[in-house]
């Protein structure tokens, strides 16, 4: 299998953390690209993902799985048994709750990144931008309130939350939301001691 990742994303950190942690990530060759927008790759939009969006999950028989998400669920289910997205019941579609508003969280920070980084200065919509951070900054009280997600054992859930949390201290270190949410500090310390989230951490910015 082939992961079309970039180091800094942190929806392709969400699928390195899962493949280690399922012992899956030496059947895997990690393949970096790079995608940004306003910049057009004709030859990726057209030979992996039309909507040009990493990461990218490409099988042996060359075909493709898309979205985070789905792509850690395949390995979930190839390792062997569900261990990371429980396969019926409540805790299922708690998981499944919890790791939509992690990554909705995500969405809008990246939203927030390129409102900054890409779009023209003179088209900065800053209502637009506080908007999104306010989604972002509530989504991290709510999560910083749930004890119980917090200490369970690993799921998606959790993964993706790490990665929401170390995406807030690579681009956006001065937030303040170590401060703000003590719960979510004492989470990310714990997390940060599991090899697979060492690992996948992205460069220094």
């Amino acid at each position: 299998m082939k992961l079309i990742f970039s180091s800094t994303s942190p929806f392709a950190r969400k699928v390195r953390i899962a493949a280690i942690e399922l012992g899956l990530i030496d059947t895997i060759e990690l393949v970096p690209a790079a995608l940004a927008p306003g910049k057009p790759n004709d030859d990726y939009s057209r030979d992996v993902n039309p909507l040009k969006k990493l990461p990218v999950l490409i099988l042996d028989d060359d075909s493709v799985i898309l979205d985070s998400y789905v792509i850690v669920e395949y390995l979930d289910e190839i390792a062997g048994g569900r261990k990371l997205i429980p396969a019926s019941g409540p805790a299922r579609w708690r998981i499944k709750t919890d790791h939509s508003m992690a990554q909705g969280i995500l969405d809008s920070m990246v939203l927030c990144r390129y409102e900054k980084a890409a779009r023209p200065k003179e088209c900065y919509w800053q209502a637009w931008a506080d908007d999104h951070w306010q989604r972002v900054w509530a989504g991290m009280a709510h999560f910083d309130r749930q004890s119980d997600l917090l200490s369970r054992p690993l799921d998606v859930a959790q993964i993706a939350l790490t990665c929401v949390l170390g995406y807030a201290d690579f681009r956006f270190a001065d937030s303040g939301w170590r401060k703000a949410y003590p719960n979510l500090v004492a989470f990310h310390d714990k997390m940060m001691q599991r090899p697979s989230v060492k690992i996948s951490a992205p460069p220094a910015a």
